[in-house]
């Protein structure tokens, strides 16, 4: 099942949302404002050229009312100039209010007031003279060509307006058109980004209804594993209460045998010594006291009964050492392997002058177990490896750590032997090697795997035949 969003992720999304939304509704208005004033000056600029050719046109009546009085006398003809000179001032106010932001045209209607100005007064000249009845005047007046000289100055101002204002029309048609289009992206835009919000919400809270409704349904299952979790509880505790019943039970047994163990190996340390001091000493004294009178077969006899003591003697020391090793509590503490392991090296050393033994103990080494219980586990592995190499003229023997497997190791160069049989190893009582070859009681390896085991550690061998055994071992 899904995660569910924290209790921060609705306020933050609806608050992104709303400056979104604000955003959006902002750049439009924005965008509209722009196409608004666009259009404004697009407008403004078209009644500037209007009102410049509403002047002209004024000012055209006004020329064409004063010639139509000049030539008949018909005061009708007045009626376009009068209402010209009237509405004259009011236009060219108008135009000025309109340009008041273009200095250009400012300048241009103040050359226009002037030359309008000085055409009018000589219109009005015109009308006194021809009320006065003075046509020759007039007429040199109407042929001196002054009136046409104005008109041309007029429409060349006129001109310039118009052109000026042209020009501006067209940048702000272009604004407006590209304000427009900015308008209908930006709107749409903000319409998509919108509904992608809209959207966006409308699943999300499908989710959240689809995760409500399968919370729902996990609650209730929860409830019934709740139930059944503590039903399966209860039964648990019975189970435990049996368990620690039995415990007890096997416990008080385990105790009892121990008891039967500790009898027996007192029996084996006291009770099975006594006749074997009696064999070994009743054959010692044939031996001193009967050599002569027996042949070569009997003294052989007496020898196999001697040696057949003496091992039987190192069988019950190994097997009571084994027993000890089950028995004895374990004690970590942190000591010295490459010291232990050179102490026992000495002693072996000691024990086999006769023989070119060389150990390699890697130095620097330490450990966390029972000192007591590894020094008998190197005993073992370090006197196997001097015993298997006893046929080799150099005995090399090799103790350290490998860093690659994490354990310990001991290697000699010994016999080595079949790894087809390396199952049987650590089991008592089993030897790869005959006596012939390699006496021995068969326990020593079956004594150092119960130690590394009560170190809830591992120990495994590698060997060819001939080429000397490895052994490794860890300590938990």
């Amino acid at each position: 099942m899904r995660s569910r969003p924290s209790r921060f992720f609705i306020p933050s999304l609806l608050v992104v949302t709303a400056v979104v939304v604000a955003l959006n509704a902002w750049f439009g208005f924005r965008a509209i404002q722009s196409l608004h004033d666009s259009e404004y000056w697009v407008a403004h600029t078209w009644q500037v050229i209007n009102q410049v050719e509403s002047i002209m046109s004024s000012a055209k009546d006004a020329e064409t009312g004063n010639r139509g009085y000049l030539i008949t006398g018909d005061e009708s003809y007045l009626e376009p100039y009068t209402v010209a000179r009237h509405d004259l001032p009011e236009m060219l106010d108008r135009f000025k209010d309109l340009t008041s932001d273009n200095s250009n045209q400012q300048r241009r209607l103040m050359e226009m007031q002037a030359v309008l100005e000085q055409r009018l007064d000589l219109l009005e000249q015109g009308i006194e003279l021809r009320h006065r009845n003075d046509r020759d005047t007039v007429r040199s007046m109407v042929l001196s060509g002054t009136g046409k000289v104005e008109m041309d100055h007029l429409r060349r101002i006129s001109d310039e307006m118009e052109n000026e204002e042209r020009h501006l029309l067209a940048i702000r048609t272009a604004t407006a058109e590209a304000d427009n289009t900015n308008a209908h992206y930006i709107i749409a835009l903000a319409s998509a980004l919108d509904l992608l919000f809209i959207v966006f919400l409308f699943r999300y809270f499908i989710t959240e209804r689809r995760m409500r409704v399968h919370a729902e349904l996990y609650s209730e299952r929860l409830a019934l594993a709740h139930a059944e979790t503590e039903a399966q509880a209860k039964e648990i505790r019975s189970l435990n209460m049996e368990l620690e019943r039995r415990v007890k039970l096997r416990t008080a047994e385990l105790e009892s045998i121990n008891h039967e163990l500790e009898a027996f190996s007192y029996s084996v340390s006291h009770d099975l010594r006594a006749p074997l001091r009696t064999i070994d000493g009743f054959s010692l004294a044939l031996k001193e006291d009967y050599e002569d009178a027996v042949d070569e077969v009997g003294r052989d006899y007496i020898r196999r009964v001697r040696s057949g003591v003496q091992r039987m003697g190192q069988l019950i020391d190994a097997l009571l050492q084994l027993s000890r090793i089950t028995r004895t509590e374990i004690s970590r503490e942190q000591f010295s392997m490459s010291q232990l392991a050179e102490s026992v090296a000495a002693w072996l050393i000691e024990e086999n002058q006769e023989r070119p033994i060389t150990f390699h103990i890697e130095p620097d080494l330490s450990a966390d177990a029972d000192s007591r219980l590894v020094r008998a586990a190197l005993e073992n592995l370090f006197g196997n490896a001097v015993k298997f190499s006893s046929k080799k003229e150099l005995t090399t023997i090799e103790f350290g750590w490998d860093k690659e497997k994490n354990a310990w190791f001991v290697r000699d160069n010994g016999a080595g032997f079949d790894m087809s049989y390396a199952g049987k190893l650590f089991s008592a009582f089993h030897r790869l090697h005959g006596d012939k070859d390699f006496r021995g009681s068969g326990i020593g390896l079956a004594t150092v795997a119960r130690i590394v085991h009560r170190h809830h550690g591992k120990i495994w061998a590698d060997s060819v035949v001939d080429h000397g055994a490895t052994f490794w071992f860890t300590l938990g």
